[in-house]
């Protein structure tokens, strides 16, 4: 899949040192996501007040939108370090074993995409989860035997884009479970205006607003539009966005107001002009687009379904009305369409 700026994908081309450098350490800097805040603020000040370590968190919502940030902001402000790993980097037993076991008390061990978990290894997780205590098989055949370390107290926090693909089992030992969702413009100008003032670049209400509107309700999309717009702001303008030279530089990105890209338009096309609009399957929507099926599925269409321009139904992919007006078609008058 190629790069695209308003992809809330984590991307090679990410400066991570700066993306670093704009995230909010603490939850009074933390903008956003307002009932999560206040919920671990109460769990963590509990937590503080027992000398307990806090109960594991599992936080899902589509990519972007600060899971990895409020892993971070939890162990600062439970004054603990913070281990980061992912799924995919847990190949085997060993290697969940030798993290845990270098684990101080109260420890925060933060899992990126956790749904990706060798099942192997999650079944190792069960009983230090539950019991703070690792269960190891020494020998084979007949004379192997179980020995059983134990785990000082930590806090696990997983983080997944799709909640549904976790294990029962897995699911039902986070004792905290929040879904993050899409920030509203109002919050991601905040962040705007606070990652403009880090990077040392002026800028005006208006051009926050204007990035605000094509961020996608994202802040990873915010923060990379606007590394974008302040390159164009220092060449063109004088270092100083305003909105007349936030919408020039969207506009050399091929960025709408909507945050819609030219691959969301090609899409949206393909389904309106190959398909006449729909119902067409996933996999054949994909192969006209030239992606996989799970990219479509988990990166293209959740934020075009947001914006009401597109529908899952059992039959397939179908366009709305929205969507045609959109994109300035007439669309056809077929009451399969469900458009009128």
């Amino acid at each position: 899949m190629q790069e695209r700026i308003v992809s809330a994908q984590q991307m090679e081309s990410d400066d991570l040192q700066l993306e670093v450098g704009l995230r909010p350490r603490s939850l009074r800097e933390y903008t956003g996501q307002e009932q999560i805040k206040q919920k671990l603020a109460i769990y963590i000040k509990a937590a503080r007040e027992r000398g307990e370590a806090l109960d594991h968190v599992l936080l899902y919502g589509p990519p972007g939108l600060g899971k990895t940030t409020l892993a971070h902001i939890i162990a600062y402000e439970l004054g603990v370090n913070i281990r980061v790993t992912s799924g995919p980097a847990i190949e085997r037993p060993g290697d969940l074993a030798a993290i845990l076991t270098n684990l101080g008390r109260g420890d925060v061990l933060f899992i990126d995409e956790i749904h990706r978990l060798n099942r192997t290894v999650e079944e190792i997780l069960y009983p230090a989860m539950e019991d703070f205590a690792l269960d190891i098989v020494i020998g084979k055949g007949p004379g192997a035997r179980s020995l059983r370390l134990e785990l000082p107290p930590f806090t696990l926090i997983g983080a997944t884009v799709r909640a549904g693909a976790l294990t029962s089992p897995l699911r039902d030992r986070f004792g905290v479970v929040d879904r993050l969702s899409y920030y509203s413009h109002a919050e991601l100008e905040t962040i705007i205006t606070r990652s403009a003032r880090i990077l040392n670049v002026e800028i005006r209400p208006e051009g926050a607003a204007a990035i605000a509107r094509a961020s996608r309700g994202t802040p990873r999309v915010a923060n990379r539009l606007l590394k974008r717009v302040r390159d164009y702001a220092q060449i063109k303008a004088d270092n100083i966005i305003t909105e007349a030279v936030a919408r020039e530089a969207l506009r050399m990105l091929e960025v709408d107001e909507l945050g819609l890209d030219a691959t969301d338009r090609r899409l949206l096309l393909s389904l309106v002009e190959k398909f006449e609009g729909g119902p067409v399957g996933l996999d054949t929507l994909a192969a006209s687009i030239s992606e996989e099926s799970e990219t479509l599925e988990d990166v293209y269409e959740p934020y075009l379904m947001q914006l009401g321009f597109l529908k899952r139904t059992p039959r397939g992919r179908i366009a709305t009305r929205e969507a045609y007006r959109y994109l300035n078609i007439q669309p056809p008058h077929d009451p399969q369409l469900r458009l009128w």
